[in-house]
């Protein structure tokens, strides 16, 4: 497929239904949790229901229960399988710059109006959208093909104001690893590393003993 010869709405959904995601017979799953936060570890487990609704159990630390279920829940929300039309439909899709890599910018118009993607090897590699009130730029360096789609390994996120282009927090960088149980690929690890002021943040979010449900 080259971009010369498709348009860029089929250019982007075919890089939209190359990601991983879980069917409708997904059975939730339960795992083990350590959660390293700087200096500091918890243990515990999670249950993530067949609904994609997540729970911490036997954790006490507010904050630590709170940023394990974040990341539960991020996890859960970005394998939801939505079709194309359901998740695009109203948008209308241009052709942008190519970067010396080959990556190609979308731009949107219409219901999502000043997102933007990149695709690249059938891969978005670039996400900028416009979401709860502010802008969020992540960029992806490497993915896992699964052989059913493909899952990212290493990617940055940061975040700004939309109307001022203000930096909002440091910028973070994501390590995620993906484990195959039964037909399922779920998170085993994710480290996070964030600037603050006067250095690094580091989280790590490790899954053991994941056993699908049902």
């Amino acid at each position: 497929m080259t971009v010369t010869t498709v348009s860029a709405q089929e250019l982007f959904r075919a890089a939209y239904e190359n990601r991983y995601t879980w069917d409708k017979d997904f059975p939730g799953y339960t795992a083990d949790i350590t959660y390293k936060y700087d200096d500091k570890t918890f243990t515990g487990k999670i249950v993530v229901n067949p609904n994609l609704k997540g729970e911490v159990i036997g954790i006490e630390d507010e904050e630590a229960k709170q940023a394990i279920n974040s990341q539960i829940w991020e996890i859960a929300v970005h394998r939801v399988r939505r079709t194309f039309e359901q998740t695009h439909g109203e948008n209308i899709f241009n052709y942008g710059t190519t970067d010396k890599d080959g990556a190609v910018e979308i731009l949107i118009a219409g219901k999502t109006a000043g997102d933007k993607y990149k695709v690249r090897n059938n891969i978005v590699s670039l996400v900028h959208r416009h979401i709860h009130g502010v802008v969020v730029t992540i960029n992806t360096f490497s993915v896992q093909d699964t052989g059913e789609g493909y899952l990212s390994h290493s990617y940055d996120s940061v975040y700004h104001d939309p109307k001022t282009g203000e930096q909002k927090g440091g910028k973070s960088l994501f390590e995620d690893s993906w484990e195959k149980v039964g037909n399922y690929f779920i998170l085993c690890r994710r480290a996070i590393s964030t600037e603050v002021e006067g250095g690094t943040s580091t989280q790590e979010f490790v899954f053991s003993n994941i056993q699908l449900m049902g």
